[in-house]
C-alpha cells in the first residue's frame, strides 16, 4: 500500500435514504437489506462507479439495537450473508479490482462505550462473522468507541490470513485537537498501542467530524514511530452537523452539513494524506459524489 491511496466507499444509510430506498428508525440501513436488497446493490455499484476500491458490507445495523433482539436471534446470520453477497456481486462486476470489507459494527449502539457488554459481545458477533465470512476479503471493525470493543471484534474473527482493519471513532463535541480521544475518553495514543497488539493490518478513524481527524493521524503517526511499527493509516469522516456523547449515532436522523461539498471534503482528505493517511473514504452523509472527487484526485487506486 506504500505510495498508493486506497479509496473506500461512503456512507450506506444516507445514500439509501437519498435514493428513496426503505429507510427509517430503528432499522436504519438494515431496512433496505430486508425489504429492498436491490437498492443496497445499487448503492454499492454507485460507489464502485465513483472510484471506490473497497466496498463495505451493509451489515452495520445488523444488531439488536436496530433490528430488535428477536429478529437478530432469528435472522442475523442470514441477513449478514445477504449483505456479504450483495457487496461481493458489486465487486465482481467492477471493471477493476474491488475488495469487500466485512463491517463489524458497535454492538450496543454507536458512540456508547458505556453500554458495551464484553460478556455478550461474542454471541452477537458470531452470527455476523459466520454470515459474512464466505464473501469478504478483509474485516473492518468500525466506529469502535473504546479499546474493549476493538478487542472483542478481533477475538471474533478467524485468524485465516484475511486482514483485520480497525477503525475508531473520536470525540468531536468540544474536542481538544492537541489531545485526541476516543469517545470512551481513551487517548488515541493508547488506542494505537492496543491496535498494534491486536495485529491490525490498517488503523483508521471514522464517523467523526473531518476537523478532528488530522490530530488523530498525527498522534497515531507519532505513536507508531515510537513503537517502531508500520501500520497503514486511514480516515473516513462523517457529515453530521452535531454529534453528542450521550446520544447513540443513528438514534435519530441527524442533520447533515450542507457546506461539506465534495470539493471541501477533498480539501480535508488532502490534509489527511499529507498527515500520512493512505486510506480515505467517507462515512455518514458522504456520498458517491464525494468519493468521485477523492478518486479523481488520488488516481493511484490501491486495493487494500
Amino acid at each position: 500500500m506504500d505510495g498508493q491511496i486506497t479509496i473506500l466507499d461512503g456512507g450506506m444509510g444516507r445514500e439509501l435514504d437519498r435514493m428513496g430506498a426503505p429507510f427509517r428508525q430503528p432499522e436504519w440501513s438494515a431496512l433496505a437489506l430486508m425489504e429492498a436488497p436491490h437498492c443496497v446493490l445499487r448503492a454499492h455499484r454507485a460507489y464502485v462507479e465513483a472510484g471506490a476500491a473497497v466496498v463495505t458490507t451493509n451489515s452495520y445495523a445488523l444488531v439488536p439495537f436496530h433490528i430488535g433482539a428477536e429478529r437478530f436471534a432469528a435472522q442475523a446470520e442470514t441477513l449478514a450473508d445477504l449483505a456479504g453477497r450483495l457487496a461481493r456481486e458489486a465487486a465482481e462486476a467492477a471493471p477493476r479490482p474491488v475488495k469487500v470489507a466485512g463491517s463489524l459494527p458497535p454492538l450496543f449502539g454507536s458512540y456508547r462505550p458505556d453500554l458495551f457488554d464484553a460478556a455478550r459481545a461474542p454471541e452477537l458477533l458470531a452470527p455476523l462473522v459466520a454470515g459474512l465470512a464466505p464473501h469478504v476479503d478483509l474485516w473492518l471493525a468500525e466506529t469502535q468507541s473504546a479499546v474493549a470493543e476493538a478487542e472483542a471484534a478481533r477475538a471474533a474473527v478467524p485468524r485465516d490470513g484475511r486482514p483485520f482493519w480497525l477503525s475508531f471513532t473520536l470525540t468531536d463535541a468540544e474536542p481538544d485537537l492537541a489531545d485526541p480521544r476516543l469517545r470512551s475518553g481513551e487517548a488515541v495514543a493508547d488506542a494505537v498501542r492496543a491496535a498494534v497488539g491486536l495485529d491490525v493490518a490498517a488503523l483508521l478513524f471514522n464517523c467523526s467530524h473531518p476537523e478532528v481527524m488530522a490530530g488523530a493521524l498525527a498522534a497515531a503517526r507519532r505513536t507508531l514511530a515510537d513503537l517502531g511499527a508500520k501500520v497503514p493509516l486511514g480516515v473516513y469522516a462523517n457529515a453530521f452537523v452535531d454529534t453528542h456523547q450521550d446520544t447513540a449515532a443513528n438514534a435519530d436522523l441527524s442533520d447533515l452539513r450542507g457546506e461539506l461539498t465534495p470539493s471541501r471534503y477533498l480539501g480535508f482528505a488532502k490534509n489527511w494524506v499529507a498527515q500520512g493517511a493512505r486510506i480515505v473514504g467517507g462515512c455518514c452523509g458522504i456520498g458517491p459524489e464525494h468519493i468521485a472527487a477523492l478518486g479523481a484526485e488520488f488516481d493511484q487506486r490501491g486495493s487494500g
